[in-house]
Parts: structure tokens; C-alpha cells; sequence
């Protein structure tokens, strides 16, 4: 194993208060070196987003291809089944009747089964002058609630901003921004959508985007770990 399993009961009540928890230094340096560099390997994936062409914002990603690389197949079913307890819980709280299953494989058969058969773990690049617009990573009817990112450069060594922003919006109040302060090998796990709040009468559902600042210097690389499959 090339990571650290992280403990769940410690990031969940952080996700509970804020709806976004760090890991620190998740992937070593090595790691984090090789994952980059196979943004240069294009068989390696499945497609490549320019983002511009969207007006998604500036920068490109490429969604990796089944069967993933190693590292980042044991990474995503290591934080399925630690967070999924996490999701659960939410969705309980949100009223949301789906309840996820503790592997990420029956995770996966249903996704498959409902024609989510593309699979969404990505590597991003982004360099002078690229960010990413605030926005949510859904890609069909099944949505895990969590996903995570990886910062794989070093921030003032490879690349100077594009600090990794999330956003909060709750029912009649104005947005609320967060800037998560990664280094080259944390992760950060973070709402995909909705998350469960406590308010007097209860618990309700606040929503939540995530995006990317503009990069002023050099080149940025993350590695994104969504559980859910697309159409």
C-alpha cells in the first residue's frame, strides 16, 4: 500500500461541522510524482476535457480509463469504504432514502446497471493563467455524497495560486467561500452537492460547489477521486 488508511471517526464530525476535511500528506512526494506524470501516458484514459471549450473555465483534465492505474483503483475503494458510513448517515439525515452498500464494487453494479458504466476518477493540469469555474461533479442518477482531491505539486515550488476554493450556500443567506490550504500530497474530502445541517427545527440541506483559482505561475496537478460512474 503506497497510502496510509485514514480513521473516519476522526474526519466525520470536521465533515459534519464544515462539509470539507483534510488529509495531510496522504501521497509521499514519490507518489505524487508518478500519478502526475501520467498525464503524458493518453492511453491511460478515456477522454480529455479542454476546458475552455465548455466554459467550464481554463486548464484541461483527462478521465482515466478502466482498468484504473493501481494506486488510484486501492485509493478510491480504501475512501469508499471509509467514508461510506459518512454518506450514509447524511443521507439519513437528509431524509434521502438510498443507502450505499460498504464496498465500492456492489457501489459500482449499481451504477453499471443503471448506465453509469464510465468511470470518473481523473487527473487535472492546469498552468499560467488556467483555473476551474465553481461547479459539482454529477454524473447521473447514482451520486455518492463525498468525493476527494489530491493535491500532486508543490504549491510555491511547481506552481504559484490556484488555491482549491469551496463554496457554501445556505437557504436565504448569501454564499459562504472557503480556501482549503493544501500541500503536495493532501487531500481534501468534500461534499459533492448537499450536506446535512443542523438548524432549530432540524436538520436541512445546504449546497455546496467546488473550483479552482487562477494559477499564476507554472503547472498544477490534482488527482480527483469521484465514487460514482458516469453515463
Amino acid at each position: 500500500m503506497t497510502f496510509e488508511p485514514f480513521d473516519p471517526t476522526a474526519i466525520a464530525p470536521v465533515l459534519d461541522r464544515q462539509g470539507w476535511a483534510m488529509l495531510p500528506g496522504l501521497l509521499g512526494p514519490d507518489t505524487c510524482a508518478q500519478i502526475a506524470a501520467a498525464y503524458e501516458s493518453p492511453d491511460r484514459f478515456r477522454s480529455t476535457v479542454v476546458m475552455a471549450r465548455h466554459g467550464f473555465g481554463r486548464g484541461e483534465y483527462r478521465y482515466f480509463a478502466y482498468p484504473l492505474p493501481g494506486i488510484v483503483a486501492e485509493l478510491r475503494e480504501q475512501a469508499y469504504a471509509a467514508l461510506v458510513p459518512i454518506a450514509n448517515r447524511w443521507h439519513e439525515r437528509m431524509g434521502i432514502a438510498r443507502r450505499f452498500p460498504d464496498r465500492l464494487p456492489a457501489f459500482l453494479d449499481q451504477c453499471h446497471a443503471a448506465g453509469q458504466s464510465r468511470p470518473t476518477p481523473l487527473l487535472l493540469r492546469y498552468a499560467t493563467g488556467d483555473h476551474n469555474c465553481l461547479h459539482q461533479d454529477l454524473y447521473g442518477e447514482h451520486v455518492f455524497p463525498l468525493q476527494m482531491a489530491v493535491l500532486l505539486s508543490r504549491p510555491g515550488g511547481d506552481f504559484t495560486g490556484g488555491d482549491f476554493i469551496l463554496t457554501e450556500q445556505r437557504p436565504r443567506m448569501q454564499s459562504r467561500a472557503e480556501v482549503v490550504p493544501l500541500e503536495r500530497g493532501d487531500a481534501v474530502i468534500f461534499a459533492v452537492n448537499r450536506r446535512p445541517v443542523s438548524g432549530t427545527r432540524g436538520d436541512y440541506r445546504v449546497t455546496m460547489r467546488h473550483g479552482v483559482g487562477t494559477v499564476r505561475s507554472g503547472r498544477r496537478h490534482v488527482l480527483g477521486i469521484i465514487f460514482h460512474d458516469a453515463t
